[in-house]
């Protein structure tokens, strides 16, 4: 607990990395902040202020897939910039605690049409889908692995090829999402030519097995990938991986991967630059730093530390 608290007091420092991507109150808000979408009645529609006048967006008839007789099941969405697309999430599995991983479709309203989203990989496998920033592009991560394709679910390329249960890209390991709530592991560059992402290698961490006696008559074992105390993390490292080249640059962030935490980091607005949160394996100590995503070079710009908890 007091670990908990030292880690939360510290990211104020840098609050911003949630401000970034956060949606107030979970309202997905229009670009000009005088309306606003949500899901209603199997529909996306729009909601203008100050009068609450209610516009469709998306219908179900568009909604609805060729040759299939239901729409799909919104369980979320995410509009692009010009309000011209939009990225919906169904068919939703848990990871742990969450519904995080599912299936993605890319309603694109210009030419009033809906097309599948990686759809050559397993049903509900995709993970966290974002469009690019000019709308063209749609990252995802499955199985582990770092995809992109175009829009139109054609080009899909493999950013990452080695990943599988213990080696995670993209996402994140059962520690960080306990420690850090730590899920969404990757954010496209502010130019749409690259990503910058969690690389988690838990190869050398041992199974902790839990107990399931509630699903079955007879109980039956869980196996999770869990450092009991006195074992060493995963190891935690932050790469850049270019779109057309599908080369990945890796941040030279000082400290040992092993002894410390990622568990922050965003691009710098407009710019080339990474900045993220290192934590010492006791989290009392807090380092901001600023990377240069072309060399890698990492710099520290805050360190704040905290009473030893001995």
């Amino acid at each position: 607990m007091i670990k908990r608290l030292l880690f939360r007091l510290s990211v104020a420092c840098i609050a911003f990395f949630s401000l970034i991507d956060a949606k107030a109150q979970n309202i997905n808000w229009a670009k000009d902040g005088n309306s606003y979408y949500q899901i209603a009645s199997g529909e996306i529609i729009s909601v203008s202020l100050p009068k609450s006048d209610k516009k469709t967006i998306i219908s179900r008839a568009l909604l609805t897939p060729a040759g299939k007789d239901n729409a799909i099941a919104v369980r979320s969405f995410q509009l692009s910039d010009d309000g011209t697309k939009a990225l919906i999430y169904t068919n939703s599995k848990k990871v742990w605690r969450y519904d995080t991983r599912g299936d993605y479709w890319l309603a694109d309203l210009t030419v009033n049409k809906i097309i599948q989203i990686g759809k050559d990989k397993p049903a509900s496998s995709l993970m966290f889908a974002k469009l690019s920033p000019d709308g063209s592009k749609v990252a995802y991560v499955s199985k582990h692995n770092l995809y992109v394709e175009n829009i139109d679910g054609t080009g899909a390329k493999a950013l990452t090829t080695d990943g599988t249960d213990r080696m995670i890209n993209g996402t994140f390991d059962w520690v960080y999402e306990e420690e850090f709530d730590c899920r969404d592991g990757f954010r496209w560059s502010p130019d749409g030519k690259s990503i910058a992402y969690w690389q988690i290698d838990a190869t050398r961490i041992k199974n902790f097995l839990m107990i399931n006696n509630t699903d079955s008559i007879y109980p039956y074992t869980i196996p999770v990938e869990y450092p009991k105390v006195g074992e060493n993390p995963s190891v935690c490292k932050v790469g850049v991986v270019d779109i057309a080249t599908a080369k990945t640059n890796w941040l030279n962030v000082p400290g040992d991967n092993i002894q410390h935490y990622i568990p922050r980091m965003q691009w710098v607005p407009n710019s080339n630059n990474i900045i993220l949160q290192q934590l010492n394996r006791e989290q009392n100590e807090s380092k901001v730093f600023i990377c240069n995503a072309s060399t890698g070079d990492a710099k520290a710009v805050y360190t704040e530390k905290g009473k030893s908890l001995d």
